[in-house]
């Protein structure tokens, strides 16, 4: 396993990340423990969660996933094992992650709440990187915009500075309760504004941004990649199968007995015209190649300059291990040549 430093901190973490959201709905707490376990054993030392999981959101299953993971702490005792991500919630209407049953909102208040109600849930003293999971002012539907959205860039009255934001964080990272901060579904400029905001005011630094980022999405790489190189916020890349559509499963109608878009129909985001020809491409690419369809999407993300971690999520084990044995797959240059000639007809048809 490769590691990479996060950020300019003194953590390296693992070149392929374990993503848990589907622990607590669609994974039972031992299947989850089972992947941590074989996930750790494979050299993977990072853990990817939030305060929201698992997915779908929902006020019965919030925080789900957390209390998996400390349950895991508590029982193999291997905390200092392993660099730790979570999330807290950025704007929106939902009514039941916080005591006031009010809207959430990334505030001093909210913050504190947030972070000392997931350290209790993950059984722990520290997050080793705190992220806010999507902006607190309102953004486009998905990380990565393939179109401009103007109702989506409204300014509201109560929106918080993202100065007002950094002073927060800064006084729990003195408390000790969390050591980086890092960004989530964010555009080119909220990132540029939270490294400015950072420096000036002598405020935790960003050291990462989460966002989506797969063959079917390659927009991160007109802007926001430059920030990760020359600002050292690296990419933790989410979604790189694109919810499985990259795998193939899902080609021709298929749908699978227990996947997400069975269970939960919310594979909207990858189901836009053009994304099951430009998918088809792809897998027949990989076949051609000789690889796994999935092998070859998530090396193409993982071998990215700019890209710090792959965060990958698996329901079955066999799905864990095709995805964590990519870090030893190689594109050679033709390959990544053929990748790029589809990308230049297909575009980006996923926001």
């Amino acid at each position: 396993m490769e590691y990479r430093r996060l950020g300019r901190t003194d953590l390296n973490v693992s070149a392929i990340c374990l993503g848990t959201m589907t622990w607590g709905q669609q994974n039972t707490e031992a299947e989850g423990h089972e992947q941590m376990d074989y996930a750790l054993d494979q050299g993977v030392n990072f853990f990817d969660t939030a305060e929201m999981y698992s997915i779908p959101p929902k006020a019965e299953t919030q925080g789900s996933t957390e209390r998996i993971i400390g349950n895991w702490f508590k029982a193999r005792g291997n905390r200092d094992k392993v660099i730790l991500a979570s999330k807290i919630v950025g704007r929106s209407a939902s009514d039941w992650l916080r005591d006031d049953r009010g809207p959430t909102r990334v505030n001093r208040k909210q913050i504190v709440e947030a972070v000392d109600k997931s350290l209790r849930r993950l059984q722990t003293d520290h997050i080793d990187l705190y992220q806010i999971h999507f902006p607190e002012r309102p953004m486009p539907w998905g990380s990565n915009p393939t179109r401009f959205s103007r109702a989506a860039f409204e300014r509201p009255d109560d929106e918080t500075p993202i100065a007002e934001q950094l002073d927060a964080f800064a006084d729990i990272v003195r408390a000790g309760k969390i050591r980086h901060l890092g960004l989530s579904n964010e555009s080119a400029w909220g990132a540029m504004s939270f490294i400015r905001d950072s420096e000036a005011r002598g405020g935790p630094r960003v050291q990462s941004i989460q966002n989506a980022y797969s063959l079917l999405n390659r927009t991160f790489e007109t802007a926001l990649a430059e920030i990760a190189l020359r600002e050292d916020v690296g990419l933790l890349a989410y979604s790189p199968l694109a919810q499985g559509f990259l795998t193939g499963k899902y080609l021709d109608g298929a749908r699978p007995e227990g996947t997400r878009t069975v269970l939960f129909n919310r594979a909207q985001r990858y189901q836009t015209a053009g994304s099951e020809s430009a998918i088809r491409r792809y897998v027949g690419l990989a076949r051609e190649a000789g690889l796994d369809p999935a092998q070859m999407a998530l090396a193409f993300v993982t071998s990215r300059s700019f890209v710090t971690s792959n965060i990958i999520g698996a329901t079955s084990m066999a799905q864990l291990k095709t995805d964590i044995a990519s870090a030893t797959v190689t594109l050679s240059a033709d390959l990544e040549a053929k990748i790029d000639a589809i990308h230049q007809e297909v575009g980006n048809p996923c926001p």
